[in-house]
Order: C-alpha cells, then sequence, then structure tokens
C-alpha cells in the first residue's frame, strides 16, 4: 500500500470564463480507482461550506493530470488542452498507475464543456 498523497483538485465550472476553485485533499490512497477518488470529491463537494453552491450542483465527471510536483508548468490559466491521451484518468485505473503522485494537481470537470472548449477556446471576462 502507498504512502497517503497530497492531491490537490482544481473544479472548473466554466472554460471560457475561467472559473475554477482549487481543494486540497491531504490524504489520498493512491492505491484508489480514479473513478472511486472522484466520487469521494463530489461528496465532499457537495456538503463543503465555503464553496459557492455553482461549484457544489455541478456534474464533473472527468479528472485530467494539470501539474506534478518539480515539473513544468503550463501556460494556460485554467488548463492546457495538450496530451489528452496522457493526462485524461480513466476510471478503471488506479491513481498510482494514472500516474498521480504526492503533490500533483488535477483538474476535475465535465466533458462535454472540455471538447466544445477544445474545438473554440476562446474566453470571456
Amino acid at each position: 500500500m502507498s504512502a497517503p498523497a497530497v492531491v490537490t483538485v482544481r473544479l472548473i465550472r466554466s472554460f471560457e470564463h475561467r472559473n475554477f476553485r482549487p481543494l486540497v485533499y491531504p490524504d489520498v490512497c493512491l492505491d484508489q480507482r480514479v473513478q472511486d477518488f472522484i466520487q469521494t470529491v463530489l461528496d465532499d463537494v457537495a456538503t463543503r461550506p465555503g464553496l459557492p453552491p455553482p461549484f457544489r450542483k455541478y456534474s464533473y465527471d472527468t479528472m485530467k493530470i494539470i501539474h506534478q510536483a518539480h515539473g513544468a508548468k503550463t501556460n494556460e490559466l485554467v488548463m492546457s488542452l495538450d496530451d489528452d491521451e496522457k493526462l485524461i484518468l480513466r476510471g478503471d485505473q488506479t491513481l498510482a498507475a494514472a500516474g498521480v503522485v504526492s503533490e500533483t494537481e488535477v483538474a476535475l470537470f465535465r466533458r462535454e464543456d472540455y471538447d466544445r472548449y477544445r474545438v473554440d477556446p476562446r474566453t470571456s471576462w
């Protein structure tokens, strides 16, 4: 069993409006499946105090690695649109097998919104 890891989850409510909130999870077991971790985050988000209702009630369904400790960061403010094949996590994999290590930052978003944004990556303020 792996040691607990610190994972930051960036909830992305809107790509176009750059609307996101980071949440830190300090004791994540990397041996759990991605889909189980997503469910844990969804359960937490639904009841987390201080999180605005639009974030709590959103239908997130996909995770993608944004950044890992000691790695290069993207210039994108919300999330890079590159390397989807490698960085989007498959639900049936464990977090460790998907490449998540301690101090990894992942995005949690709705895939439909992401696919629409990829086609037309404009932002509005």
